[in-house]
């Protein structure tokens, strides 16, 4: 088994919607900060994990719990769950939910897919940088009107992997989930009416979604015909340790395993600090003090600024942690804190197990 690099620095990138000015103090916070191990659950990295730099606390939700969520802001956005390959795309020349039928829909399930290498799937999936409310969703903004919310495929995604997999290896998606077909539109100016049912169906389920506002979104699992409570309160946490679906350019979307996600839609910001020699990661993450902030780097408009950067899963020196750099974060309540990786694997070298250290400023 490959040795582990131990000192590492990574992770934290986080983004808020209104900018810090350059004369503005860091908010002090109690506490000294804290190691902390989310518990992603190994190998086929089954959870998301919901972690707030505030309070310490995290809570979990297995991934394929949920299918689509629905924006609790002033727009009516719905996404697709990014953690287990959902795509979706409108069939053309439907109205109707119960016309759908096989043939209306075989070749276009050739195309509804993620990471077939093919580059135009990026019109399939959310914007990957997960600025929702004004940013591309796969299916469109509902419409007041609702003869112009049209039908969608909606490509269900993968099962969680269920079975043995190899140290120091990854495997995070298992048997297809299937297809449904969807129809949303607005009930009020305040709720959601999803429509839902298997391709072959001549009748759908229906389904009121109230916008809660303690919340960014509301969930819901087609699969289980119910909605759930997955996210903690929109300001209450502030990183997301998933599985992803991320764009590679010219080559379409990919699925990432040990992904960052910050909460961009709750105020989260980040930047990355990268160290050059002769200083270690490690000095200059302990030496960073509030005085060292620097607010023009925060990124605001996009939530993947930890992402995958973090880590090497094919470094030379086995997986491994990069030691070159480390995360300044604004968290959701205006706290500031610097946090880096420790470890991307458990003692006995199994994925899905990373560590960081972060303390606030």
């Amino acid at each position: 088994m490959k040795k582990l690099l131990i000192y590492i620095s990574i992770v934290s990138g986080f983004l808020f919607q209104s900018c810090i000015n350059d004369n503005e103090d860091p908010v002090a916070v109690s506490g000294v900060g804290d190691v902390k191990s989310p518990a992603v659950g190994g190998a086929t990295e089954p959870n998301q994990v919901w972690f707030d730099l505030s309070s310490g606390q995290e809570t979990m939700n297995r991934r394929t719990d949920w299918d689509l969520a629905f924006y609790s802001g002033n727009s009516f956005k719905v996404i697709l769950n990014p953690s287990i390959l959902m795509a979706a795309a409108k069939i053309p020349n439907i109205t109707d939910i119960n016309l759908v039928k096989e043939s209306d829909v075989a070749e276009l399930k050739t195309k509804v897919q993620v990471a077939n290498f093919d580059p135009t799937n990026v019109n399939y999936v959310d914007d990957v940088k997960g600025n929702f409310p004004t940013g591309y969703t796969a299916i469109s903004e509902i419409s007041p009107n609702d003869s112009d919310n049209a039908v969608y495929l909606v490509n269900l995604g993968k099962n969680i992997f269920e079975g043995d997999v190899p140290a120091g290896s990854v495997l995070h998606s298992g048997t297809d989930r299937g297809w449904m077909k969807i129809q949303i539109t607005r009930s009020g100016n305040s709720a959601y009416k999803i429509k839902y049912a298997e391709i072959a169906d001549t009748k759908y389920k229906e389904y009121i979604i109230t916008k809660d506002t303690d919340h960014n979104f509301s969930f819901f699992s087609l699969k289980n015909d119910r909605e759930l409570l997955i996210q903690p309160q929109k300001e209450k946490w502030d990183l997301c340790f998933t599985v992803f679906t991320n764009v590679i350019e010219g080559a379409g979307t990919y699925i990432y395993a040990d992904f960052v996600l910050s909460n961009l839609l709750g105020g989260v910001a980040a930047y990355e600090v990268k160290v050059t020699a002769p200083t270690t990661g490690a000095e200059a993450y302990n030496n960073f003090t509030a005085n060292d902030l620097d607010a023009s780097k925060f990124i605001t408009d996009d939530h993947r600024v930890i992402g995958g950067n973090w880590r090497n899963p094919v470094g030379t020196n086995g997986l491994e942690v990069y030691g070159d750099r480390f995360y300044v974060i604004r968290d959701a309540e205006g706290f500031y804190f610097k946090l880096r990786f420790l470890r991307m694997t458990s003692t006995s070298g199994e994925r899905g197990h990373p560590q960081f250290e972060y303390k606030p400023l």
